[in-house]
């Protein structure tokens, strides 16, 4: 992945907030109300999302936030297992972690549209390869070793 210096950076964490509303059917516009939301779900999935930050983010930088919400972001950090998590929140697919020393990375089967979204949020440092399986589609988003 390459870094855009005209891209929006979020956290990790704030993206995950963000898909987790738009995968709950949330609108653009909803999300860009977000500050006036008389009221936001609660989050009963294993991520306990607390979809407030979400809001304080969005009074705090709210040119940030709506440029992210309507023309896409990239993740300022990632981590593995923050990569398996936005996949799974974003895309509604479980990947596959690989977590031994050196080989540390996530397996996922990826449409192409799919695939160009998790190149689009990647953060720095980060490269998408066809995976070694036989499998169309399968991908692996590992660390660029240099």
């Amino acid at each position: 992945m390459t870094e855009s210096s005209s891209t929006i950076k979020l956290s990790q964490w704030d993206a995950l907030l963000l898909e987790a509303l738009r995968g709950q059917g949330w609108s653009d516009e909803q999300l860009l109300g977000i500050t006036s939301a008389a009221e936001l779900p609660e989050d009963n999935s294993p991520f306990q999302f607390d979809f407030k930050q979400l809001a304080a983010f969005a009074a705090e930088k709210p040119e940030e936030y709506r440029q992210a919400v309507t023309g896409g972001y990239q993740i300022k950090y990632n981590t593995i297992r923050g990569i398996r998590s936005w996949i799974l929140v974003a895309l509604g697919k479980e990947p596959r972690l690989e977590l031994e020393e050196g080989k540390e990375a996530v397996e996922a089967e990826l449409t192409a549209g799919e695939r160009a979204r998790v190149e689009q949020v990647l953060s720095f440092g980060w490269q998408i390869t066809p995976a070694a399986s036989q499998a169309d589609g399968a991908y692996r988003i590992e660390p660029i070793r240099r």
